[in-house]
């Protein structure tokens, strides 16, 4: 995925819905807080949108970008519109977007991306190890810091042992990474 590819997402997005902003949650939000990222936080082919003033359209999304569609077919990548619930986010995330805007690019349209450290605590809580890669490169690329991850983890709605299952285990990859 590329940041071109993003944009031309948050304009089809826009124009399926009839929204102006959509919520970007999944992988692929990493390209507004690093639109060069490495091509291994970047390889994922779909995007995961919700449309923001009208949540209710995020199907049509789905339908006419998803999977298997033409867009899909014709572009290499797609659009999965799905509910920005089906994320376990940490609390505050909503104040911790990064805007994706642009009068050309998106059409002045707005996808409003999660940040890198509520991504990756996201990607954490799914437990996938794809997603412990992912979290592992960003540390490793500097793209997040560790402590701020450790605080976004602290905000996650789960319970206390998950809490804290994963503050070992960025604990102890951050040890890891440690020269020498």
């Amino acid at each position: 995925m590329r940041y071109d590819q993003l944009e031309h997402a948050i304009r089809a997005a826009c124009d399926v819905s009839g929204d102006t902003e959509l919520i970007i949650f999944g992988s692929q939000a990493i390209l507004a807080t690093a639109p060069n990222a490495p091509e291994s936080l970047r390889a994922s082919i779909e995007i995961d949108i919700q449309a923001k003033t009208f949540p209710e359209r995020t199907d049509l999304i789905d339908g006419a970008l998803g999977e298997d569609s033409l867009f899909h077919a014709t572009h290499g990548f797609y659009v999965h519109g799905v509910s920005v619930e089906a994320a376990t986010l940490p609390a505050g995330w909503e104040s911790r977007t990064i805007a994706v805007r642009h009068p050309v690019g998106t059409r002045g349209a707005t996808g409003h991306c999660v940040e890198a450290h509520v991504l990756a605590a996201s990607k954490l809580v799914a437990n996938r190890e794809k997603d412990r890669v992912f979290v592992t490169t960003l540390l490793i690329e500097g793209i997040i810091d560790g402590a701020v991850l450790l605080e976004r983890i602290q905000a996650l709605p789960v319970d206390a042992d998950r809490i804290a299952h994963l503050t070992m285990w960025v604990s102890i990859t951050l040890e890891d990474l440690m020269p020498g």
